[in-house]
């Protein structure tokens, strides 16, 4: 019996807080993972396990072999995985979260054209706006469209894009243009709620030195597509993303406003737990996404 069989055991006995629990996981009898242990502890000449006739308690040197046992056998199955994939190709499923407003913008096409170019990989893609835990929740990658805090996360930026001020001729018409960061505190704006600012801009000066300051809200909503509609209906003022609104901007129905005074940029991310051997189909699909995001910028630009 090879030695990683045994270390699986011990792992499995500890994780389950006993044989009989881990025997019932395993598929395996008790005296066999019982005695697995015991084969175990002989090989690394410890004992791993105070054993009592109720219940068992780890030695010193259990915890330390527990902790690194775990990390081998991860690794160890990780590799496993990534040669598996490499002979069998592309296929398999990718439970993907992103927010509504990826999907529901000329973004949203990046994910149609790599199903398409990798017809064996199938997408499960879960829209919503909030930040998804992605171990908790099962997801193998996340879509996220702000600075990241999470440092027990691997990110990837895959494109940038800015943030800026917008308004309706009709609004600009009604309130007049504003010239200066202060004209714009006792205007109407549309709030997007997923920004962390709110209703704080993070307007700067000419110099360049930063000048937040909060400003009277029309409404609040959490959605970039509604702060852009409530934009263009001339409820107020709104921050957007550039390529939420570029097309109003093109056909004149959303004009930019404060442009000298407002340089927010952001990034598009492609996050996923930390992971020694990333599945072949998931580093496809971030290598995919950055690609399709140069050539999509690349586009914007001509």
């Amino acid at each position: 019996m090879d030695t990683l069989t045994r270390m699986r055991a011990f792992v499995a006995v500890v994780d389950h807080e006993g044989y009989s629990s881990a025997a019932r996981a395993m598929g395996r009898s008790k005296a066999l993972l019982s005695k697995y242990v015991r084969e175990l502890e002989d090989e690394v000449s410890s004992l791993l396990l105070n054993r009592t006739t109720r219940q068992f308690s780890l030695t010193e040197a259990g915890h330390t072999y527990y902790a690194r046992a775990v990390a081998l056998l991860r690794e160890f199955d990780e590799l496993q995985d990534m040669m598996r994939e490499a002979r069998a190709g592309l296929s398999g499923k990718v439970r993907l979260s992103a927010p509504r407003t990826f999907a529901d913008t000329s973004l949203g096409q990046s994910l149609i054209d790599f199903c398409k170019q990798n017809p064996e990989v199938q997408l499960e893609i879960e829209l919503d706006d909030r930040f998804v835990d992605l171990v908790e929740e099962g997801f193998d990658l996340a879509i996220r469209m702000s600075t990241l805090d999470d440092s027990s996360l691997i990110a990837k930026r895959v494109s940038a894009f800015r943030v800026a001020a917008y308004a309706s001729p009709a609004t600009i018409k009604k309130y007049g243009m504003p010239k200066l960061p202060e004209d714009a505190v006792n205007l109407p704006w549309v709030v997007d709620t997923n920004a962390r600012r709110r209703d704080v801009i993070p307007f700067h000066d000419g110099e360049g030195n930063s000048k937040p300051l909060q400003v009277k809200s029309a409404m609040f909503v959490n959605s970039p597509l509604a702060t852009k509609s409530a934009a263009l209906a001339g409820l107020g003022f709104a921050m957007c993303p550039e390529f939420v609104v570029r097309d109003e901007v093109e056909q004149g129905l959303l004009v930019p406003v404060l442009e000298d005074y407002l340089k927010i940029e952001s990034g598009i991310y492609a996050v996923f737990p930390h992971r020694r051997y990333l599945p072949a189909k998931i580093r496809a699909l971030v290598d995919f996404l950055a690609d399709w995001f140069k050539k999509y910028d690349a586009t914007i630009r001509s």
